[in-house]
């Protein structure tokens, strides 16, 4: 019979412990309601503001992302820039000597006499030197005669019928073109045969 009295007492302390543990639910739930706050609204509130915090983070970080792909964009595109400056840092010199090149080959077209001799072999070495520093920096003139017409690089000014020429050929340059690397500085004005 001690036996059972034993397992009996162990029932009651288990019996007694869940009732003082229910008590205290109980009494807690009246605190709780009795200052008018419900169980559930405090979590709810806190997960409202949680969410509002993520979607803010979210927003910082979609904002973030699209301010370094611009930064990106914009050292790429100002590599690009200087690159291009340095390529064609010459241009606006070029283009500023090209009529100076036509007048020295207007000159060299002259007949040549004993008396000017002299001084078209002077122009000639001028012209030469001219069109060396020319190279030097890239420009080159643009082929006309006898190719076909280019809109790109050729400004047709006359159109002729001409026997031995092909359609849409170059027949007769009127004005030197030059390009530079692979830019247009000017284009060769041209008559083209129909």
């Amino acid at each position: 019979m001690e036996e059972k009295d034993v397992t009996g007492v162990e029932d009651e302390k288990k019996l007694d412990e869940q009732v003082e543990k229910e008590d205290q639910t109980a009494d807690s739930e009246v605190t709780i309601e009795e200052e008018g706050i419900e169980p559930d609204s405090e979590a709810t509130e806190l997960e409202a503001e949680l969410a509002k915090v993520q979607q803010e983070k979210e927003e910082l970080y979609q904002r973030l992302l699209r301010t370094q792909a611009e930064f990106d964009n914009y050292k790429k595109r100002s590599i690009k820039e200087r690159e291009a400056e340095r390529k064609y840092k010459a241009q606006d010199l070029v283009t500023e000597l090209l009529p100076a090149i036509d007048n020295f080959e207007r000159a060299l077209q002259v007949e040549t006499t004993d008396a000017n001799k002299n001084l078209l072999d002077g122009i000639s070495m001028v012209y030469r030197q001219l069109v060396d520093a020319l190279k030097s920096q890239g420009v080159e003139p643009i082929e006309a005669i006898g190719k076909e017409f280019d809109p790109n690089i050729h400004q047709a000014v006359m159109q002729v019928e001409e026997e031995g020429f092909e359609p849409n050929t170059v027949v007769e340059e009127l004005q030197k073109g030059y390009m530079m690397k692979d830019r247009v500085i000017r284009p060769a004005m041209v008559k083209v045969n129909q």
